[in-house]
């Protein structure tokens, strides 16, 4: 049995204070637990969307619920993500004792932070779901999922699988909840005050109402990820991951590349080999073609974003020669908040941009961020390190990828020390509590046991004399 139907005629804070409190007396029951049967409930929710037939079943509905992405990748993604961070949670203590500094005296025991509100979006209505509940009742908490009312089919059968997994090792099914429809703002905002943590992934309007919502919130920001080709680059390996990573689910990442930077000395070989790797270089006419079909009013046009190459190259009348293109290419030069090439795309369009050096780049790439994206992430394909660390200490990003795959390696890769999620902080770059990749870490309270230690007190000297020596007392 899942929870009780929020029917219009229910007040939304009475449905949600039912799910509220089926949570707790879950939690209350699996809280004894120790850290193996923790690691055993999170790996059955991890199994409930990672077994093949689950995996298929749900990305074919979600693309029908969403009409956003396709069915192949989506399979990947949720086998892929879900691989990767049962991975990170298996490797982690959760329970009890979870680190000890016998210099400092400290030992540091894990306690849950609670019921959390995990709201997602259409973009990943079922990875995100199961990404967010490995990771909370790896903490030992319970989580209540506020569907996007886009994906609310998907994200309801997720949860349904996952329940159907934890009662099948005898852990509280109730520990995974999801909002029964109808689902809109009032219902998803009062489970937010409910809760005890707000976790937010997908609509900035979301994330501004967990932040004052009142209780503690994480929330994430919007991706427009900008990547650089640097005259060191190994072009035909940069075009083909930046193909996967454009292509991959059709764009739909965050993380997926919306423009790329290309140095002067490689532009002309670096377009050719993203020609190889199956990308369309459009004309001044076709790029006005792509504009006025991907914006329609000044807005993204939901009929062709995250639809096939195929689809989008017949609905902005593309020529025959676009054929078998994987994705399309937009040179520009204007980069400002009036031009939404340089924006945020969600479609197989990649805008392109000529610079004539890395300090040109480096502005470009500064510009792209400023208009959306700031906090989020960019990228470099390069030979010269530092360039790369050039990108990280001049740019307001949370994270610079070196020579990946943005969409693979930005959430979490296994050639990469990023962890695996689906939530990436931004830090308050994007108005985010967190600059780091989400992870069960920010689902724990810590109480910290102090024991005395031989007394560190440093000398007035040791800590005021290269001051004194340089200004005087």
């Amino acid at each position: 049995m899942n929870a009780p139907s929020a029917s219009p005629s229910t007040a939304p804070e009475a449905a949600v204070a039912e799910l509220v409190r089926r949570a707790r007396v879950a939690m209350r029951d699996f809280y004894p637990s120790d850290q193996a049967r923790v690691d055993e409930a999170v790996t059955a929710l991890a199994w409930s969307i990672y077994k093949p037939e689950h995996a298929r079943e749900l990305a074919a509905l979600a693309v029908r619920d969403t009409g956003l992405g396709n069915v192949p990748d989506k399979i990947t993604k949720k086998q892929r993500k879900t691989f990767g961070t049962l991975r990170d949670l298996l490797r982690g203590r959760s329970v009890g004792v979870i680190e000890e500094d016998p210099v400092r005296g400290l030992v540091k025991y894990a306690k849950p932070v609670g019921v959390v509100a995990a709201v997602t979006p259409s973009t990943n209505p079922g990875a995100t779901p199961v990404n967010k509940a490995m990771m909370a009742v790896k903490g030992r908490n319970a989580v209540i999922v506020a569907p996007s009312p886009s994906g609310i089919v998907t994200t309801t059968r997720t949860v349904e699988l996952m329940r159907r997994e934890l009662g099948r090792i005898g852990a509280p099914e109730d520990l995974v909840q999801v909002l029964s429809p109808p689902v809109d703002k009032a219902l998803t905002n009062a489970l937010m005050r409910a809760s005890d943590l707000v976790v937010v992934t997908g609509s900035q309007n979301n994330v501004r109402a967990a932040y004052s919502s009142g209780k503690p919130a994480i929330g994430v920001g919007a991706g427009n990820v900008p990547v650089i080709i640097d005259a060191t680059a190994d072009l035909d390996d940069a075009a083909r991951k930046i193909h996967d990573s454009k292509t991959f689910d059709n764009a739909t990442s965050c993380s997926s590349e919306n423009s790329v930077v290309i140095l002067d000395a490689v532009y002309e070989a670096a377009m050719d080999a993203l020609e190889r790797a199956g990308g369309y270089r459009a004309s001044a006419e076709e790029k006005a073609q792509i504009r006025d079909t991907l914006w329609v009013g000044g807005k993204l046009n939901r009929k062709v974003i995250a639809k096939d190459a195929d689809v989008f190259a017949a609905a902005a009348g593309l020529p025959e020669a676009s054929a078998g293109a994987r994705f399309f290419m937009v040179e520009d030069d204007d980069i400002g908040p009036d031009n939404p090439f340089c924006d945020e795309k969600l479609a197989l369009v990649l805008s392109v941009y000529r610079a004539r050096d890395m300090d040109d780049a480096v502005a470009k790439v500064r510009a792209i961020l400023d208009v959306k994206g700031r906090g989020h992430s960019c990228g470099i394909h390069t030979r010269e390190i530092a360039n790369a660390r050039r990108l990280a200490e001049e740019l307001d990003v949370v994270r610079v990828l070196v020579n990946q795959a943005h969409t693979f390696g930005n959430g979490g890769g296994f050639d990469s020390g990023l962890n695996f999620t689906l939530s990436m902080g931004c830090g308050t770059w994007q108005g985010n509590s967190i600059s780091e990749n989400l992870s069960y870490r920010h689902f724990l309270n810590i109480t910290h046991l102090s024991t005395v230690i031989p007394e560190d007190r440093p000398s007035e000297e040791a800590l005021f004399g290269a001051y004194w020596a340089k200004y005087g007392r």
